[in-house]
């Protein structure tokens, strides 16, 4: 019997050549993953693009209307929540004071009737909120809730709004001059 071949001796010498192949591809793909990391940052602060987008491999996201959409709909429905709780439709906004411009985020101050109606759409946005209240021909609340924008900064806004009715009922998402 030859000691050599015994099966504990090769087993441990099979597990130790593993462990060394994982150790090799772990850092492996950490160090491709670090280089192109550094490249993309690297790139990205190199300057930009004639069309404003840096020349990276990791670009910034192009602003779009998503969030126009997503919290012009939260703001009817803390609207409408607001109502269901205390009777009265509140009127808010226009918050921040000025548009927007070019896609850039800009703070959203904490303004007492966004915060008595529940709206928190994040630190910073990219468009202008308000809650429009006026009463209808027939005595009935109509209610607006608006999201203003200017992503190209010519100073033309896109316009996003939402309508309550009497029922509390929303209306689709109306846009005017998507894209602005």
């Amino acid at each position: 019997m030859s000691t050599s071949n015994s099966p504990g001796t090769s087993r441990g010498g099979s597990r130790k050549k593993l462990l060394l192949i994982g150790a090799g591809l772990a850092v492996l793909v950490l160090a491709v993953w670090g280089w192109l990391y550094y490249r993309g940052m690297r790139s990205l602060g190199e300057g930009l693009t004639p069309d404003n987008r840096g020349g990276g491999l990791f670009k910034p996201e192009p602003p779009t209307d998503t969030e126009a959409r997503v919290n012009v709909l939260a703001l009817c429905d803390a609207v409408q929540s607001y109502r269901d709780e205390h009777g009265t439709y509140p009127a808010a906004g226009p918050t921040p004071k000025e548009v927007p411009k070019g896609g850039v985020p800009v703070p959203f101050p904490k303004e007492e009737p966004f915060v008595h109606i529940g709206f928190e759409p994040g630190e910073e946005v990219r468009f202008q909120y308000e809650v429009v209240v006026q009463e209808s021909p027939v005595g009935e609340p109509e209610v607006s809730c608006l999201a203003r924008g200017d992503f190209d900064g010519d100073g033309q806004n896109a316009v996003y709004r939402v309508r309550l009715d009497s029922n509390g009922m929303t209306t689709p998402i109306e846009v005017e001059r998507e894209g602005e």
